[in-house]
C-alpha cells in the first residue's frame, strides 16, 4: 500500500513539474503576443494565440508529453529563446541556447518552428474572426 502511495506521489510530482515548464513557456508566449501589433490590430485575444501557438509549436518539439524529460527541456529552451532580449548577457545566453539545442542549426529550426506556429495561428484566428463577423451580419 505504501508503494502505491509513493508511486502516486512521484507521478503527480512529475506531472506538475512537466506542467511548470509548459506554463513558463505559455507565459513567455503571452508576453510576445501582448506586444505584437498585428494581434492588437486584428483584435485577436492574446490568450487564444497563446493556446494555439503552444499547441502548434509543441508538435515539432522533442518528447511526447509534458512530463517527458526531452519535452520539459524543450519548453525550457523555447522559453529562454523567447526571453533572450531580457537576458543580462544576451550573447552568452545565445551561445548557451546553441549548445542546449544541440547546434546553431537546431536553434534556428526551433525559432522557425515558433515563427511558423505564430503565422499559422494568426492566419487561422483571423480567418475564423472574419467568418464569425460574416455569420453575424447575415
Amino acid at each position: 500500500m505504501k508503494k502505491v502511495r509513493l508511486v502516486s506521489v512521484i507521478m503527480v510530482t512529475m506531472i506538475l513539474a512537466g506542467c511548470s515548464e509548459k506554463t513558463q513557456y505559455e507565459q513567455a508566449v503571452l508576453q510576445q503576443m501582448q506586444q505584437d501589433k498585428d494581434i492588437k490590430d486584428y483584435h485577436i485575444a492574446p490568450e487564444k494565440m497563446v493556446q494555439c501557438v503552444v499547441m502548434t509549436s509543441s508538435k515539432d518539439m522533442p518528447g511526447m508529453i509534458p512530463i517527458d524529460p526531452m519535452r520539459k527541456q524543450a519548453y525550457k529552451n523555447y522559453t529562454r529563446m523567447l526571453t533572450l532580449t531580457e537576458s543580462e548577457d544576451p550573447k552568452k545566453t545565445l551561445e548557451e541556447l546553441r549548445k542546449d539545442f544541440g547546434s546553431p542549426k537546431a536553434l534556428a529550426e526551433a525559432h522557425a518552428n515558433y515563427a511558423e506556429s505564430v503565422v499559422e495561428c494568426m492566419s487561422g484566428l483571423v480567418t475564423g474572426t472574419e467568418e464569425e463577423l460574416e455569420n453575424k451580419a447575415e
